[in-house]
């Protein structure tokens, strides 16, 4: 499947992943900790989890360590109505580098709106087999794992990222869900929907988005700059052809909203008619964002 890699692999996991677990709200309650050892299953929650994406292999690929994928994922405890059950909040952030540059850009970030139920005990491993469900808190970080990496690969090839959007309907349908909320079709943000996204083909134009916008854009602006914002250019109308389609999809919202500012950097100092072309796009595809294209100055 994968016939082109930006640089060459040699080993090592995937992700460099940072977590964080924020019990902050959790002081403001009655169900707030109080000893040491409250605050260490805290520390010891962040460390198993960075050590469940960060040590386990993702793909049959081996990175080196520069190579390696920038992640950071959040839980924001919202309860804690036993010893070892909470409801958080999840904030899923990745980055990826320019070729040729010291820059990076965002490829995903996203912070689910429903509340995340899950259940975490300090004497047992977090295990996943995609084959198996283990646990609820496994399954949601593994998935979101294969999400980033199918759009990770699918921004450097042409539908790159095939398996790896596999994997996580494979996660998905090994979820009950008549027994945890947030996995099924049911309203447009859950997390059946950027897999669905990313596997139906009527949104095939989607994917080409982020190959056209990162391969043959950014990562050609210190070669030929024209041609780098006319791919961009493309990529928006990639995402229009999408949204004709389906004017509610959430993996095309979310594209939008990680790159406007980007967006509005790349285009502001360049000619008029591209200005005018990137703004007529977004302002067809995500109305509230226009609101961040003031200084492209369209009448």
């Amino acid at each position: 499947m994968l016939v082109f890699m930006p640089f060459c692999s040699l080993w090592g996991q995937e992700f460099r992943c940072t977590v964080s677990v924020n019990p902050q709200k959790l002081l403001t309650t009655t169900q707030g900790y109080e000893s040491a050892s409250d605050k260490k299953i805290f520390d010891n929650m962040k460390q198993a989890l960075e050590d469940f994406i960060n040590g386990r292999r993702w793909t049959d690929l081996d990175f080196q360590q520069h190579e390696k994928i920038d992640c950071s994922f959040s839980l924001i405890l919202q309860q804690r109505s036993s010893a070892t059950d909470f409801v958080a909040q999840i904030s899923v952030q990745m980055r990826r580098p320019v070729y040729n540059s010291t820059y990076t850009t965002g490829l995903f970030n996203y912070m689910e709106q429903p509340t995340f139920a899950f259940s975490y005990n300090e004497s047992q491993p977090l295990d996943f087999d995609i084959n198996n469900f283990s646990s609820i808190l496994a399954s949601t970080v593994a998935y979101y794992c294969y999400v980033m990496l199918g759009i990770y690969f699918d921004s450097f090839v042409p539908n790159g990222g095939d398996l790896y959007y596999q994997l996580a309907q494979q996660v998905v349908q090994a979820v009950d869900v008549s027994k945890y909320s947030g996995w099924d079709s049911k309203g447009g943000r859950s997390r059946y929907w950027f897999m669905e996204n990313h596997t139906n083909s009527a949104y095939a134009s989607l994917r080409e988005a982020y190959y056209n916008y990162h391969r043959l854009g950014l990562d050609m602006m210190t070669k030929d700059q024209t041609k780098a914002r006319q791919a961009i250019i493309q990529s928006l109308r990639d995402l229009e052809k999408s949204h004709r389609r389906n004017t509610n999809l959430l993996s095309l919202q979310q594209f939008v909203d990680v790159k406007i500012q980007e967006i509005v950097s790349i285009f502001t100092p360049a000619p008029p008619e591209e200005r005018k072309a990137v703004y007529e796009a977004v302002r067809n595809i995500s109305p509230i964002n226009v609101v961040k294209m003031k200084e492209f100055d369209i009448k």
